[in-house]
């Protein structure tokens, strides 16, 4: 079986639980990523804090109203508001998800099942004690499945 390890980012950005999301955003500008596993003092994963939950943030409300956005050219002056301040500076507990992992022992179907259910671009993977170890993303699995697939 073609284990998840092998193909995994084992240097990941994560964040402590205790953050605020304005230092989850200084996180994701500085790093150019798109999930931040939130983690414990042990590094033990408790969630998962998504770019798109910090951007819905300042989304109108109109948009979970309309279905087809392909006659809408721009959004006019809403696409130049700013959230409320006063919202970064909450705890990132009141934003993240709850932690989806697999373990690093894991295969690459299972990793590729979990991130599809769930609907995410990358997933934190975890040793047997629940530590982060490393992510995986949709390209990482891809990439490792195209890689055996043609070798």
């Amino acid at each position: 079986m073609l284990h998840i390890s092998r193909w995994m980012k084992k240097e990941v950005i994560s964040i402590p639980v205790n953050s605020s999301i304005r230092q989850a955003i200084q996180l994701f500008l500085d790093h150019h990523i798109g999930t931040l596993p939130v983690v414990d003092e042990s590094n033990h994963l408790v969630g998962i804090l998504r770019l798109q939950d910090v951007i819905d943030l300042g989304m109108p409300d109109f948009i979970h109203l309309v279905t087809d956005f392909d006659f809408l050219h721009g959004f006019g002056a809403v696409e130049n508001q700013r959230p409320d301040p006063a919202i970064f500076e909450k705890d990132i507990k009141e934003l993240m998800i709850e932690a989806v992992s697999v373990h690093e022992d894991a295969g690459l179907f299972r990793t590729a099942a979990l991130l599809h259910k769930h609907a995410l671009r990358d997933l934190p993977v975890v040793d047997n004690e629940g530590r982060l170890v490393g992510i995986a993303s949709h390209v990482d699995v891809g990439v490792a499945l195209l890689s055996f697939w043609i070798s």
